[in-house]
């Protein structure tokens, strides 16, 4: 097949797993024989090969493409607004479309690319599909989160400003999300109406599993966290358990991620300075081999949360919230434990659990790796090329 991939974020602009996700699934995808093409909002246009894969770079189709740098209030509602349906997207992304003449539009995330793309791949009779990634469509913060507690349903003003987004999400054919969870509250809303609800988890490299992990005995044992130091991420809730750790507790925090505002310093300023390495921004190939345990302490709902699935990978258990993507992931008593999303005390028990007992730590790691096998990328390339094939297959027949 020949697919085009509208992306909202793809390397070397990192903002968290998504790029990387994006990368991940358009090199799987031509693992397995595909003919693909990534298009991508940035600061010019630019074709390039990126790691094997074809981009087309193209200017902003917005008012401006980067969302994390700070915009006047009014920016933020024009942006917000063109996100409902963009002219200016619309022409662009169809005149791709027709220079490219792919079999299938998969979208990964629809931020900047926008939701006109679906109506443009439409009017070429071109199928579309959906890779869920985040609440974006949902939420104009993109986290349904309010007070720093997850939202059940879409509120009244994101439903309200939400509104095109609804509509256009009408033309896609199959939406794929990375949990059932992510898939429900957009189906709930009703979003997707005509499109077949698929789930696929993300992938982790072939090859990349590492070994099963051995109970440190000759140093402190290691809790890890790795990911942006927002509220979101719940990076304070794992800093009020770090702090219930009585001070002769053989344990060490690694906390990998950045954050720059007064939230992340005072979550930062929770954990024991004793006992806690704060590593910056480094990849998760850095990352896992420094640590015995990965805390996911999220108290918003994940559409996912891959750095799960790659710590299991390596051998490394995780203790995460119970809900959303995380609560699909892991296992209990299997790769990891679940704990009630934003609560210390609880959180701290299962840590305490996993890090003071050897034998359950063994068996943990045991059942870490073995549950990422489900996730290398050869098999999540095949249930893609399945999902894919039957909206082709069936648009051909209608054709």
């Amino acid at each position: 097949m020949r697919i085009l991939m509208p992306c909202a974020a793809f390397p070397p602009f990192i903002d968290g797993g998504g790029p990387i996700s994006a990368l991940l699934l358009a090199t799987l995808l031509k693992s397995e024989g595909h003919e693909v093409c990534v298009i991508h909002v940035s600061d010019e246009e630019k074709y390039e090969v990126y790691e094997g894969i074809p981009v087309q770079r193209v200017p902003s189709l917005n008012i401006y493409w980067n969302y994390y740098l700070p915009r006047s209030k009014w920016k933020k509602i024009a942006w917000h607004l063109l996100e409902n349906g963009n002219p200016r997207a619309y022409r662009t992304m169809r005149k791709e479309m027709r220079e490219f003449k792919p079999d299938i539009v998969l979208t990964d995330s629809i931020e900047n690319v926008n939701v006109a793309t679906w109506a443009a791949a439409k009017s070429l009779g071109i199928p579309v599909a959906h890779t869920i990634r985040s609440a974006f469509l949902l939420c104009w913060k993109g986290v349904m989160q309010k007070a720093g507690k997850p939202c059940e349903r879409q509120c009244r003003s994101c439903r309200l400003t939400a509104f095109g987004k609804r509509q256009f999400s009408r033309f896609v054919d199959v939406v794929i999300g990375e949990s059932e969870d992510i898939i429900q509250r957009h189906l709930t809303e009703g979003y997707f109406q005509n499109a077949v609800p698929t789930r696929i988890p993300g992938a982790i490299p072939d090859g990349m599993l590492g070994d099963a992990r051995v109970y440190p005995n000759n140093r402190p044992f290691r809790i890890g966290f790795i990911g942006v130091h927002t509220a979101f991420k719940g990076l304070d809730v794992l800093g009020k358990a770090a702090s219930l750790f009585p001070d002769n507790t053989p344990v060490e925090f690694y906390i990998a991620g950045t954050g720059r505002d007064e939230f992340a310093e005072q979550a930062r300023s929770l954990f024991p300075e004793e006992k806690t390495k704060f590593l910056g921004w480094t990849t998760p190939e850095e990352f896992f081999p420094q640590v015995d345990l990965l805390a996911f302490p999220t108290v918003g709902r994940e559409a996912f949360g891959r750095v799960a699935v790659e710590a299991f990978s390596q051998g490394v258990p995780v203790v995460g919230s119970d809900l959303g993507g995380i609560s699909e992931t892991i296992v209990p008593d299997v790769n990891g434990l679940l704990v009630p999303p934003g609560n210390p005390e609880n959180l701290y028990n299962a840590l305490q659990q996993i890090a003071l007992n050897p034998a359950l730590y063994k068996m943990l790691s045991a059942g870490a790796l073995t549950s990422a096998a489900d996730y290398e990328a050869s098999k999540i390339g095949s249930t893609y090329t399945e999902a894919l094939s039957r909206v082709v297959e069936k648009a051909n027949t209608f054709a």
